[in-house]
């Protein structure tokens, strides 16, 4: 008898309290909807000020870069290239296209057979447009295409937007090899992963290995390169290595690797052509 009582009188007070308790949740949210409580169990976001290609991309320049990923027919590399690099050359002496090959490579560890091409289009989307119209009513150039047609397998490409952060990629002598490393994020992990990497890529400079570093705009959304040169790929090991050393970069890892939804890594060797040897 005793112990019904006391269970009893325990179930009293736990009803008072959770009358009680309800009773002042009540007031706290009829006091508005910022109180203590709520806050526990509503999860409130900042509304973005700007895109984050606004407050991720450099002001002082309007460039837009376009990747282009051409899976070539096996037995028409060699021709392939020199195709391009004859296109290439053509469209760096006329004055009137607004744009430029920043790099041209072949794949040599990842896709294979595969030729990897960077333009950068100064003046940004009106420029691109106004050399798709030119390119398009430019007979040689549209046999170009024809003929470069009957050699690919596939293609694909993408618009960039450089980083604020990351070097812009200029000419420089060889001979290096390229590797392009391609982070494809979780949506909406943009400016996270930007806020990371202003401060990781300070820790990748000593031996002038950073190129450039892109986010996508147009074509698939949320990926990431990051062009790399190295002297061989023994140097490449001592670079990322020494990285290692160095304190803050494992910070950086830590935090930008659950951004990642997959990463790849291609090592690509430059053409003949390309103004980054």
């Amino acid at each position: 008898m005793a112990t019904s009582t006391s269970v009893w009188s325990k179930g009293q007070m736990l009803y008072r309290y959770s009358v009680n308790l309800h009773q002042a949740t009540r007031r706290f949210s009829e006091n508005g909807d910022k109180g203590w409580f709520r806050s526990l169990f509503v999860h409130t976001v900042d509304a973005r000020k700007d895109a984050h290609s606004n407050l991720l991309s450099k002001k002082e320049t309007s460039n837009l870069y376009k990747i282009q990923f051409h899976n070539v027919k096996p037995e028409c590399l060699d021709a392939y290239n020199s195709l391009e690099a004859e296109v290439q050359h053509r469209l760096h002496q006329d004055q009137d296209f607004p744009c430029e090959v920043v790099g041209s490579w072949n794949t040599w560890y990842g896709e294979q057979d595969q030729a990897v091409h960077l333009w950068r289009y100064k003046g940004g989307y009106p420029a691109l447009t106004e050399c798709l119209k030119k390119l398009n009513n430019n007979k040689e150039y549209l046999e170009f295409r024809k003929e470069r047609a009957k050699m690919l397998i596939s293609r694909r490409n993408q618009l960039l937007l450089e980083f604020s952060f990351w070097n812009e990629p200029l000419p420089r002598q060889g001979p290096n090899l390229y590797e392009m490393r391609t982070y494809y994020l979780k949506p909406g992990t943009m400016i996270e992963w930007g806020n990371h990497w202003a401060r990781a890529i300070t820790y990748r400079q000593e031996n002038s290995e950073a190129v450039g570093g892109f986010f996508s705009q147009i074509g698939d959304l949320y990926v990431v390169h990051h062009l790399w040169a190295y002297e061989s790929l023994q140097s490449r090991e001592e670079t990322r290595n020494s990285a290692w050393l160095k304190e803050g970069w494992d910070v950086n890892v830590y935090y930008t690797v659950p951004l990642i939804r997959s990463m790849e890594s291609r090592i690509m060797i430059p053409t003949k052509s390309s103004p980054l040897q």
